[in-house]
C-alpha cells in the first residue's frame, strides 16, 4: 500500500440533494464484500447500502452514516449484529467499531476470515475488469499470510509508520474516523509496531502541533518523528522514551531536519537502504523482502539481461535486479520523487550497472529511446499505470513483466490493457501485508501471449 504524508484533514464528502437519512436504522441481510473501504453490500427497499463492520451472510441493524433520499446508495455501519457470521470475533481494539477509528476495517474478523474477504475482492475485480478467472490469471486463489502465527486474540503489530492527528483542544494524539475530519483519541494503536509504540508518542500531549508522523525502521534502530505545527506555532521541546530524529514540516509542506538524521536506514534484499524525510517504504517489516523474492522468482533474471524498474522509489527492485543481471547487464530506474531519486542513487552508488532517472514514467520513458528490454518491473501508485503507459511497455518486447499492485481494481484494469498489447498473466500472488485492513499487495508476472510458460 503506497501512502503519502499529508498534514491536511480529509475533504468533506459532497452531500447530494434530498432529505438526509443519517441516523436511520434498517434491518438488512448482508451480501458480498465490496472493493475498497472494508464494507459489504446490502439492500433495503431496492437501495444499495455499503455497510461497514458487517460480514457476508449476517443479519444486522445498519445505521446510515451518509446519504439522503436522493442518493444512489447509502453508507452505513452495522450497529447491532442479529445473526453473526462464523468468522466474527470481538474486536480486540477498544478504538475499533462504528463511529470510531477508521484505520482498521476488519478488527471484528478472524485472520483467516480477513484473507477470505480479500480473496473475494480480488476474484471479483479480475472477473469484472480483466475478464479473467483465477486460473486464467495464474492465481491459486489464496491471499498468503506474512509473518508468524499469533495466539488467538492477539493483533499483529506490523505498522512501522503511522501519522497521528492532534486534537487542537487537548493536544492528544488521535486517528481519523472513517470518512471524517473528526478524531478518535487513542493512547495505543494495536497494529503499531513495537518501534513506534516504544517512543511513547501516544502518552504525551502535543500543543501547537497539527499532526505527527512516526517512523520506526524495521532494518535498524533508527526512529524519526516529523512534526507539523499549526500555523503560527513553534515546535515544542521533544523528549520521547527512545532516541529519535526530529523533523518539522513548513507551510509549503517541505520537511526540514531539526535534530538527528534526516533519514532512516532500512534493511532488505541484502543491503541497507536510506529513506529520507518520510519517503515511501513498505510499512510491513517483512514486505520488502517478500515482494522482492516474489518478483525475482517470477522474472528469473539472467546474467547480461537489461531491465526497467518503473516507479522505482529508493531503488529496492533496481538493486535486486542489478545483482542478478550482473556487470554485463543494465538496469534503468525511473522515479518522480526528487528525494527518492537522491536516495536511490546513494543506495545503489556501488552498482555500475544501474542508472536512476528523475521524471514521471509516462513522460520520460518515451524519450529514452529504448525500443526493447528483457525485463520490466512496475510498482505504480494506487491508480495504476494506465492504458497509455501499458501500451508503451507492451511494445518493448520484454521477456517477462512483474507488476506490483496495491489496488486490485487498478491491477485488473491494467491486466486488461496488457492483454490488448499482447501480454497475459502467467502467475499471480497476493500477500496479506496489511492485516486488519482491506488492503493487500499483489505481484503479477506477465509474458507475451502465445509463448510457453515454465
Amino acid at each position: 500500500m503506497k501512502t503519502e504524508r499529508s498534514t491536511k484533514a480529509p475533504s468533506t464528502p459532497r452531500v447530494p440533494a434530498g432529505d438526509p437519512l443519517v441516523g436511520e436504522r434498517y434491518e438488512v441481510e448482508v451480501g458480498a464484500v465490496a472493493h475498497g473501504g472494508g464494507h459489504c453490500v446490502a439492500r433495503h427497499e431496492g437501495r444499495v447500502l455499503f455497510v461497514r463492520h458487517a460480514l457476508p451472510g449476517e443479519k444486522v441493524i445498519a445505521q446510515v452514516t451518509e446519504g439522503t433520499t436522493k442518493s444512489r446508495f447509502l453508507r452505513a455501519d452495522a450497529v447491532e449484529i442479529l445473526t453473526p457470521a462464523k468468522d466474527r470475533i470481538a474486536a480486540p481494539c477498544p478504538f475499533s467499531g462504528p463511529g470510531k477509528c477508521g484505520g482498521c476495517d476488519w478488527q471484528h474478523v478472524t485472520s483467516g476470515g480477513q484473507r477470505k474477504l480479500k480473496v473475494a475482492v480480488l476474484t471479483e475485480q479480475l472477473t469484472k475488469l480483466a475478464g479473467l478467472t483465477p486460473a486464467e490469471a495464474g492465481w491459486d486463489g489464496s491471499v498468503e499470510p506474512v509473518g508468524g502465527k499469533l495466539p488467538a486474540g492477539e493483533v499483529p503489530a506490523w505498522r512501522t509508520r503511522i501519522q497521528y492527528a492532534i486534537d487542537p483542544a487537548t493536544g492528544r494524539t488521535g486517528l481519523r474516523r472513517h470518512r471524517s475530519h473528526e478524531l478518535e483519541p487513542v493512547d495505543r494503536c494495536l497494529i503499531a509496531s513495537e518501534g513506534v509504540s516504544e517512543l511513547g508518542v501516544e502518552s504525551r500531549t502535543w500543543p501547537g502541533i497539527a499532526s505527527i508522523d512516526v517512523i520506526a525502521a524495521a532494518g535498524s534502530s533508527d526512529r524519526q518523528v516529523i512534526l507539523a505545527p499549526t500555523p503560527g506555532s513553534q515546535l515544542p521541546i521533544v523528549e520521547l522514551d527512545k532516541p529519535v530524529s526530529i523533523a518539522r514540516v513548513d507551510e509549503q509542506d517541505l520537511i526540514h531536519k531539526v535534530h538527528g538524521r534526516s533519514f532512516v536506514r532500512e534493511r532488505a534484499a541484502g543491503r541497507t537502504w536510506r529513506v529520507s524525510n518520510g519517503g515511501f517504504w513498505q510499512i510491513h517489516p517483512e514486505a520488502p523482502d517478500t515482494l522482492v523474492n516474489a518478483v525475482l522468482d517470477g522474472l528469473d533474471p539472467q546474467w547480461g539481461e537489461s531491465a526497467l524498474d518503473l516507479y522505482c522509489g529508493v531503488g529496492l527492485f533496481a538493486g535486486a535486479l542489478a545483482d542478478r543481471v550482473g556487470e554485463d547487464g543494465a538496469v534503468l530506474g525511473i522515479e518522480s520523487s526528487k528525494q527518492a531519486v537522491v536516495d536511490a542513487r546513494h543506495n545503489l552508488a556501488v552498482l555500475d550497472n544501474v542508472r536512476i532517472e528523475h521524471d514521471r514514467v509516462e513522460t520520460l520513458l518515451p524519450r529514452t529511446g529504448i525500443t526493447s528490454t528483457d525485463l520490466i518491473v512496475l510498482d505504480p501508485p494506487r491508480a495504476g499505470a494506465g492504458r497509455e503507459t501499458v501500451a508503451h511497455l507492451a511494445g518493448l518486447s520484454a521477456r517477462r513483466i512483474a507488476y506490483v499492485a496495491c489496488d486490485p481494481a487498478a491491477l485488473a484494469r491494467d491486466l486488461a490493457f496488457f492483454r490488448e498489447g499482447g501480454y497475459r498473466p502467467v502467475s499471480l500472488r497476493a500477500f496479506d501485508l496489511f492485516p486488519m485492513t482491506h488492503h493487500f499487495e499483489c505481484v503479477a508476472i506477465l509474458e507475451p501471449i502465445g509463448e510457453p510458460t515454465n
